[in-house]
């Protein structure tokens, strides 16, 4: 088949164009969002400057006339559903505000849906309940993501030799160095076993124990008492070691070493009291004295190569 020539294409586009611009300013879609095809106002029967007082009496007077039980009439039914719904419009100044604007601005299509599905929806929910809503769903899982993450890491340590090892030397412990062929073994290595997986907690670095007192929603409650704990503790920090220059204590100093060093806590624990006492009696909080802490393991990284 032979398509039709360049000018014919384009003539047709534009018509289409045309056709579907004009559908739109005939059904008026930013009018039809709020009382379908009618007019608000003329639903009502008053004009739209109409007081508040007017537009009251008007519907009192409908829902009366079309009321279900007072008119018998299947379409009174469908009209006095209307008449409420236009009334639910007008009544509110924000609403009637809005619908306004549609009357005089009909082109303003997405812009006018946005405004009246705002009106509607927006107000009816509760602020309140969707934030602590959201909070629960994120904090649900970010509980069950630390628990895979802990539980995977479990497992793949309960697979190296080194852990069986030890489940193997905890158990000849309990026993004294003699293994009893008789006892039930598998309750032994069972109850062995869990009682290695608790001492491995600390063990087990880039992870660690889930816990509901470290998700995003207990934090978030608990944010005003850990601001107000953090502001409490600098200025007892402030005040004991910038006012009063006391020495620093074993923990403070252990905080200053590890944030001097970059080293997360999780690792920073690992780590043992002999080696943490020297780099603390280092003072590499001091410019000076972590200058000199770096060149020296330059100096021997490079004797090591």
């Amino acid at each position: 088949m032979i398509p039709p020539p360049a000018p014919l294409r384009l003539r047709a586009t534009a018509f289409s164009f045309l056709a579907v611009l004009l559908f739109l300013t005939t059904i008026s879609p930013s009018l039809a969002i709020y009382c379908d095809e009618d007019d608000c106002y003329d639903l009502l029967g008053v004009t739209q400057s109409a007081n508040a007082s007017e537009i009251k009496k008007a519907y009192y007077k409908l829902s009366l006339k079309y009321h279900p039980d007072k008119n018998p009439d299947p379409e009174s039914r469908k009209l006095f559903v209307k008449v409420a719904n236009a009334y639910e419009i007008l009544k509110d100044e924000a609403t009637r505000e809005k619908y306004d604007y549609a009357i005089a601005h009909p082109e303003e299509v997405f812009y006018n849906t946005a405004q009246y599905y705002r009106a509607y929806y927006g107000h009816k929910t509760d602020t309140r309940a969707v934030l602590v809503g959201l909070l629960i769903i994120i904090s649900t899982f970010q509980y069950l993501n630390q628990s895979t993450r802990y539980n995977q890491a479990i497992a793949m340590v309960k697979k190296t030799p080194a852990y069986k090892n030890r489940l193997r030397a905890l158990e000849l412990e309990r026993s004294g160095g003699v293994t009893n062929k008789k006892r039930n073994q598998k309750n032994v290595d069972k109850k062995a076993e869990e009682d290695l997986s608790n001492e491995l907690d600390l063990q087990i670095t880039g992870t660690e124990k889930p816990s509901v007192w470290k998700v995003f929603g207990v934090r978030f409650v608990l944010l005003p008492y850990t601001l107000s704990k953090l502001l409490l503790w600098s200025g007892c920090w402030f005040w004991r070691y910038n006012m009063k220059k006391h020495p620093y204590s074993w923990e403070d100093a252990s905080y200053l070493t590890q944030r001097s060093l970059g080293i997360p806590h999780d690792r920073w624990i690992t780590i043992d009291e002999s080696t943490k006492e020297d780099l603390m009696l280092r003072r590499l909080w001091e410019k000076s004295n972590m200058e000199s802490y770096v060149a020296d393991m330059r100096k021997e990284s490079k004797r090591r190569k």
